[in-house]
């Protein structure tokens, strides 16, 4: 990690030090920290940042973002002694969280959460405090951590000794690689790591069990506000709520909409949200008609499972949304228009079409997107639905349409995909590429 010294102006009266009612000056070294940062913050609130290069702004950024984490670690284990010693009972508060949300202006049952946090990770969970002590996570990072052991710990019986602290290791090293949603779904897979025998076994029973609460779960509601507009919930299992914003992407994906995303008005970008509050108008004005008759659907979800686990129906198999579904649940969408299985050790489809055909087909496009889970660049989020798909050979230049040399890409990658004159491309030994501009 590169790190960045950013020297205070000159001193003036933006440099005099903390204001009044700001934390003073005192003994211990964490008040003289609190109050050394609370000056040296004091002194850059004036200072020109037009001025720093686009390398410093990256750096300073990342860093900054580091050293956030690593004062909550501090606020965490501060709250943790805090409520040890009872500081709020001098004032009569019922708890030290209830005093610390009254003397902040923020909710107790935020500081009850982190109270929480703080009280595992001091006594359970060594590695994660020490990673956020570092600042390599965060304060959601490490809840996600803590979490997921200790499910694992309540739900499978007779675990291995030191397992707990192997899955802790073991999820504590994908923190600092994966965002919080993906290390959530690692989570919940932690028992492939520590018994990969009977991993999918198990995960598929409990796959099975959500699958039938969230059916039973299932919930729709609408209500009429009266101005010409309608407002409604829903709670869905995640297959079909991954379904639906797969549907409502494509309807929605840049390259089909153009201009038409954005404000006529004021030609800048429409909110993400209202963009989909106009696909899912889209979907129920011209696409709900178009149906086939008999279980159909437009838009494809793609289910990657094992041939045997398919046809036993115990195991699991994962969407290309990146949920995990059971086996049993696979077997019964199966024959869906909407749904097509990917399954591995089944017949092959041919995905090498040579020259006679220029573009991707279907199935050649599906199995692109399966491999990069969206837009191939390192640092994109685009969903598949947004795809557009690249010829790692180029056509014009003798390349054939196969799909072991294509790429999903979002529009913008994808255009400076075709211009090397103008972005180096680097592939990373996970597959993905780096675009990085010539200069």
């Amino acid at each position: 990690m590169t790190s960045l010294t950013i020297a205070p102006p000159p001193s003036g009266p933006l440099s005099a030090g903390p204001p009044p009612g700001g934390p003073p000056v005192g003994g211990h070294v964490v008040v003289r920290f609190v109050s050394s940062l609370s000056g040296a913050l004091d002194r850059l609130s004036g200072a020109p940042l037009w001025s720093m290069t686009p390398e410093e702004e990256r750096t300073a950024l990342v860093e900054l973002r580091r050293q956030r984490a690593r004062l909550e670690e501090l606020e965490l284990r501060l709250l943790l002694q805090a409520d040890r010693d009872e500081v709020g009972a001098e004032s009569g508060a019922v708890s030290t969280p209830a005093w610390l949300a009254h003397a902040t202006k923020t909710t107790a049952a935020a500081r009850h959460r982190d109270l929480h946090l703080a009280r595992k990770l001091d006594e359970r969970f060594p590695v994660v405090r020490a990673a956020f002590a570092a600042g390599w996570i965060d304060a959601e990072k490490a809840g996600i951590v803590a979490d997921a052991v200790d499910g694992l710990t309540d739900e499978f019986d007779e675990l291995p000794p030191g397992t707990a602290a192997r899955a802790e290791a073991h999820l504590v090293e994908q923190a600092k690689v994966f965002d919080a949603p993906r290390l959530r779904q690692l989570g919940k897979r932690l028992f492939e790591v520590v018994c990969p025998e009977a991993a999918d076994a198990a995960e598929g029973r409990k796959l099975a069990a959500e699958e039938a609460r969230a059916r039973a779960a299932a919930r729709f509601s609408v209500r009429d506000n009266g101005d010409g507009t309608s407002e409604g919930r829903f709670k869905l299992p995640t297959l079909h709520a991954e379904l639906l914003r797969k549907a409502l992407e494509a309807l929605t994906s840049p390259r089909r909409l153009g201009e038409g995303r954005l404000d006529p008005a004021t030609g800048r970008k429409l909110p993400h949200a209202t963009l989909l509050g106009q696909g899912l108008i889209e979907l129920l004005e011209n696409h709900l008609c178009d149906l086939p008759s008999v279980n159909g659907s437009p838009f494809t979800l793609v289910v990657t499972i094992g041939y045997d686990a398919l046809v036993a129906g115990i195991g699991v198999g994962t969407l290309d949304t990146g949920h995990r579904i059971s086996a049993g649940e696979a077997r019964r969408l199966a024959c869906k228009a909407g749904l097509i299985p990917m399954v591995l050790g089944g017949d092959s489809v041919v995905l090498d079409l040579g020259r006679e055909q220029r573009l991707f087909d279907r199935y050649q496009k599906i199995v692109i997107n399966h491999r990069y889970q969206g837009c191939a660049a390192e640092n994109c989020d685009r969903p598949p639905a947004w795809m557009e798909f690249h010829h790692e050979d180029p056509w014009h230049q003798g390349g054939g349409t196969d799909a072991t040399k294509g790429i999903s890409f979002c529009a913008p990658h994808h255009h400076m995909a075709d211009h090397p004159q103008t972005y180096d491309q680097t592939r990373l030994p996970d597959g993905k590429v780096r675009f990085t501009r010539r200069t």
